[in-house]
């Protein structure tokens, strides 16, 4: 597959016709290539969006409505393609591709879509003397950075309420996991989707996504990514004043109590902790288990880990594929080496690669990992791996685990199992992060805000504030 630039509502070579090789993980081997785009890329982009602006943000709301919900229903009867193109693309197992990414990508389209019909202005009464009408307007030119980990699933997260609300927008997808942005472009003509109102721009950060956020034309910015980059980002547009939200790291933790049903909080943090081989934003890596039942949730968490299948991710029975890079292995074994060096002992997993034979016998696979013994506040339990690793630390009292839980410098999920409805909510509370589940895990409604704090976040999307987000308000005061 030749990955073009989307621009104008063309499929346009990139100015300096140079490719990347496109790299599928459970192989190793290049089965594609992707544009790789430079400034001159991004200004076509940003002028077309521009150009396309005045016509799309007066569109009317519910033909832009239609457009997007065409759009998803075109997604979703090609949903075996896409789920393929992800699972070449990312090494994730296909039947989760199949089962949640693109069926979350498509309701993504189709929230949005109709939420905008409901979408409401307020006003007020001043004392009988004028009345005051809160208008929200489109801002403009949106620049949506998206990352690898769910490329389909985030980057429609973005798309949907900036067109909805009558932005065109510039999308840049991560250039290791190009396939599905391309395939959505493919769909936009026979969505209805006039040109220029989404154009997909792909290649390196520093060559695209930098850019395009510096761009004078671009003043709102929304990326979902590493915390080094969302800082990088929000130091570029201070100074020009541009309206940002960041979704950065995690270091999430899934607290367990003692009067949990073990069973379902094994099971379940066993997939909050290596879903998509560890590679969500939102994966709990951190496993803090009270002391009483510390021993039985290890054994039985441990069992079911090594149970896992390991192998192509395009095989229907695989559980747990590869991870996206080579690159990205090295840092994962990378970090399970010092786990054991800062006197942590693996009690499942380890540096050694699984055995995963056929075509993907050179294929990017880690042992999911399973750390006892490591303080709270050593590296593996402070920094992000973004992978098949997790670390399981006892736990006295409530107090305790919610130190623990807040001991970092992220604060954008976590995960608590009790019966107590008083100690859930309690803690809860104290949690310093920006989404809790309790008793389940990326259970998700999309009417609610989703963001993080600390190092985990710079405002908030989702429901009615990513509507809010992509739009600003203008009050009229009318006399009486």
């Amino acid at each position: 597959m030749r990955v073009t630039h989307f621009i104008d509502g063309e499929f346009v070579e990139p100015s300096s016709g140079t490719y990347l090789p496109n790299i599928e993980p459970a192989t190793g081997s290049t089965y594609g290539e992707v544009a790789a785009g430079n400034p001159t890329d991004v200004d076509l982009a940003v002028r077309a969006a521009s150009r396309a602006f005045p016509g799309w943000s007066s569109t009317p709301v519910e033909r832009r409505s239609q457009i997007l919900s065409t759009l998803a229903s075109l997604i979703e009867a090609r949903l075996e393609e896409f789920a393929r193109a992800e699972s070449m693309d990312t090494g994730k197992p296909i039947t989760l591709a199949r089962t949640v990414d693109i069926p979350r990508a498509i309701n993504n389209l189709r929230f949005f879509a109709t939420a905008i019909t409901h979408f409401h202005s307020e006003s007020h009464s001043t004392n009988s003397d004028a009345i005051n009408v809160t208008l929200r307007k489109p801002r403009g030119v949106c620049a949506l950075i998206s990352p690898w980990n769910l490329p389909l699933y985030l980057f429609t997260w973005k798309i949907a309420p900036a067109l909805a609300t009558g932005n065109t927008a510039v999308g840049k997808p991560s250039e290791l996991t190009p396939a599905t942005a391309y395939l959505l472009s493919t769909l936009c003509a026979e969505a209805g989707m006039p040109p220029g109102v989404l154009n997909i721009v792909h290649g390196h950060g520093q060559n695209v996504g930098a850019p395009l956020v510096a761009h004078a034309d671009v003043d709102t910015i929304s990326f979902t990514g590493g915390t080094a980059t969302g800082a990088a980002i929000a130091e570029t547009v201070a100074p020009a004043f541009k309206k940002v939200a960041l979704e950065m790291g995690g270091k999430n933790a899934s607290i367990i109590f003692s009067d949990a049903d073990i069973e379902q909080a094994v099971r379940t943090t066993m997939a909050s902790s290596f879903s998509n081989q560890g590679q969500i934003c939102h994966c709990g890596s951190r496993i803090l288990v009270h002391r009483t039942v510390y021993n039985t949730f290890l054994t039985r968490l441990v069992e079911r880990v090594n149970k896992l299948e390991i192998g192509d991710p395009l095989d229907a029975k695989t559980d747990q594929g590869a991870v996206v890079s080579e690159a990205h292995l090295q840092k994962i074994r990378q970090y399970i080496k010092l786990a054991v060096d800062e006197g942590g002992t693996l009690v499942a997993g380890g540096t050694e690669p699984p055995r995963v034979t056929g075509r993907c016998a050179d294929g990017f696979f880690v042992t999911p990992t399973v750390v006892t013994g490591l303080d709270m506040h050593c590296r593996v339990n402070q920094e992000e791996i973004f992978g098949p690793v997790v670390t399981v630390t006892p736990f006295d009292s409530d107090g305790e685990a919610v130190g623990y839980a807040n001991a970092t410098p992220y604060g954008l999920s976590a995960s608590i199992w009790t019966r107590d409805i008083s100690r859930a909510y309690r803690v809860a509370d104290a949690l310093v992060c920006g989404t809790v589940w309790v008793n389940c895990w990326m259970v998700r409604d999309l009417r609610v805000p989703i963001g993080g704090t600390k190092r985990s976040g710079l405002g908030h999307e989702g429901g009615v504030e990513a509507l809010r987000f992509f739009t600003d308000p203008k009050n009229v005061c009318v006399a009486i």
